[in-house]
């Protein structure tokens, strides 16, 4: 029997999987179906790819084994839109994800629609239990993450385009006026708590809450603008081989790299959602790899902060923002600091688990955990970033030589260091 409250439980559910999941399709709304296609890199993928994935999601492990009587879609979608999970099966090679002009975006369309009319079923039915509850969650978290990975990869294609198209007229990264010179804040020491309290939603690479040692250290007011990025390059920043590490020196004259990934060669102009637009000069700079972040902080006689002094500074701070629409948020923090979602930030962290960490059971542990291995934890979520996931504890990871996420720096320094 189904208790009243159990009732409402399912009713908040569906709505916020009805939300969630129109916002994916509003934030394609100004695609057209050739766009859709398109991979432009093996680190992009098609946005066809990201519809169709996150409803393989939903399909896999909640509706297969969660209601009774479903009827698979297609069943070489299990094949074709399965993304990294090996224990559930094999998949189409990532790198060739744009080889997939079928199923065509009319069908994968109408795949989404079948499986959120059989979810609004199995939630209206009240079937989803205390595990599937849990899952639906994490797949809806997990297409809240394929959002901002659709509009970065999305914008990555378009660059590539010579017309040099808008995505959107009204996302991009917010303007932070900034007038005063960098300086920074004396930061937590001692043995501080990190991690996600317990208290809502969270990944699991959020956990456990474990105790972290935090030495003498003072951390950037606030983010590095285009500006002051700039004058790394006009002094010469990419021709110097004394501010790199050796991996970057060689990533950098292999791939010509002088600049953040979507400004032009006079320095002035940069690609955005929005198309081509002057450089500000007040902004974040962003679209740097690691590499590109760790030499400007050598140059500028400091050092990235660790993913735990970011956290405990972060957490000081209060998000307040203005929406961007239902999902989206572009926080500052009360004080204008900006640690909350203007750019991704690249920490000076190797991407590992923390203490006691536990993957999830089953398929779903392959999640976050087969991951902690050659990557850098970056923090703060970005201007696509969804607005509940922006917290002081979450973490993402990339390579170290990632440019196309809005990625970002802020400066620290070693206590003694002036």
């Amino acid at each position: 029997m189904v208790t009243h409250e159990a009732e409402i439980m399912a009713a908040a559910l569906s709505g916020r999987y009805r939300k969630i999941r129109a916002q994916s399709l509003a934030l394609t709304a100004g695609l057209q179906p050739e766009d859709t296609v398109v991979q432009s890199m093996p680190d992009v993928s098609p946005t066809k790819w990201h519809l169709a994935h996150v409803t393989w999601f939903f399909e896999r492990f909640v509706l297969e084994p969660g209601l009774r009587g479903y009827t698979r879609f297609d069943d070489q979608y299990h094949y074709l839109f399965n993304s990294y999970y090996y224990t559930a099966g094999q998949m189409h090679a990532r790198p060739k994800r744009g080889l997939l002009s079928r199923p065509t975006l009319a069908r994968v369309l109408d795949y989404r629609s079948h499986v959120d009319t059989a979810m609004q079923q199995m939630l209206q039915s009240g079937a989803s239990d205390e595990h599937f509850t849990q899952v639906i969650n994490i797949g809806l978290n997990h297409e809240q993450q394929h959002q901002e990975l659709l509009l970065t990869d999305i914008k990555h294609v378009f660059s590539c385009n010579p017309l040099r198209p808008p995505v959107s007229q009204t996302l991009n990264v917010a303007v932070t006026k900034i007038a005063a010179a960098y300086a920074y804040s004396t930061g937590e020491k001692g043995i501080h708590l990190v991690g996600h309290c317990g208290d809502g939603f969270s990944f699991d690479n959020e956990t456990p809450r474990h105790d972290a040692l935090l030495h003498d250290h003072r951390i950037g007011d606030r983010l590095v603008t285009n500006s002051e990025y700039r004058e790394f390059i006009l002094d010469g920043g990419y021709d110097t081989s004394e501010l790199w590490l050796s991996d970057g020196w060689a990533t950098i004259n292999e791939r010509g790299w002088r600049r953040p990934l979507y400004w032009d060669d006079a320095l002035e102009q940069e690609f955005t959602l929005r198309g081509d637009i002057e450089i500000d000069d007040n902004a974040p700079v962003c679209h740097v790899s690691f590499y590109e972040a760790d030499a400007y902080a050598r140059w500028a006689g400091a050092r990235l902060p660790t993913e735990f002094e970011w956290e405990i500074a972060a957490g000081k701070q209060r998000a307040d923002g203005n929406l961007m629409d239902s999902n989206y948020w572009h926080p500052v923090a009360s004080d204008g600091t900006q640690y909350f979602g203007d750019v991704w930030e690249w920490t000076s962290s190797s991407y590992a688990s923390y203490p006691g960490f536990k993957p999830l059971d089953g398929t779903l542990g392959e999640y976050n955990g087969k991951f902690m291995c050659n990557q850098m934890t970056v923090r703060g979520g970005s201007c696509v970033t969804a607005r509940d996931h922006i917290r002081a504890s979450y973490r993402s990871f990339f390579y170290p030589d990632a440019r196309w996420q809005f990625l970002g720096i802020r400066l620290a320094k070693d206590g003694h260091d002036r």
